[in-house]
C-alpha cells in the first residue's frame, strides 16, 4: 500500500495539532520548528497575543547566504537554535515550550533544540 504526499502531508498537521493543543495549556512563549526539504525554520510566538516574538531560519542564521558554502543540514540546525536561543535572551526571554512541529525529535530538530538549551534558553 502506497501513501501518498497528501496522506502524508495531512498525517504531518493531525500530529502537528495534537501536539500543539497539549503545549497551549501553559502560559510561556513557543518555540515552533518548521523543516523543509532543504532548509529549517524557527519561531518564537506568544500565543496569548497570537505575535511572533523572534524567528530565524538557517539563511538568515548563516550570514552570506548563497555566498558561503552551507553547512550540513544538521549543522545548520544547530546554528539556527543557537541565534534563536540568543534572540530570545535579548528580548528576556528564558523560558518556553517546545513545539517540534509534527516532526519526530531526531535529526534536525533535536540538533535544534539541543543547540538552543545549550545557549541557555529552557524548555
Amino acid at each position: 500500500m502506497e501513501i501518498t504526499i497528501a496522506k502524508k502531508r495531512s498525517q504531518l498537521k493531525i500530529r502537528a495539532r495534537r501536539t500543539r493543543m497539549k503545549l497551549l495549556r501553559g502560559k510561556e512563549p513557543r518555540l515552533s520548528v518548521f523543516r523543509s526539504g532543504k532548509h529549517i525554520y524557527a519561531q518564537i510566538i506568544d500565543d496569548a497575543n497570537g505575535k511572533t516574538i523572534v524567528s530565524t531560519h538557517d539563511i538568515l542564521a548563516i550570514k552570506g547566504g548563497a555566498k558561503k558554502k552551507h553547512p550540513a543540514p544538521t549543522k545548520a540546525a544547530a546554528v539556527v537554535g543557537e541565534t534563536i536561543a540568543k534572540k530570545a535572551l535579548l528580548k528576556r526571554i528564558s523560558k518556553v515550550v517546545f513545539d517540534r512541529g509534527g516532526y519526530k525529535y531526531h535529526g534536525r530538530v533535536k540538533a535544534l533544540a539541543e543547540a538552543a538549551r545549550k545557549a541557555g534558553l529552557k524548555f
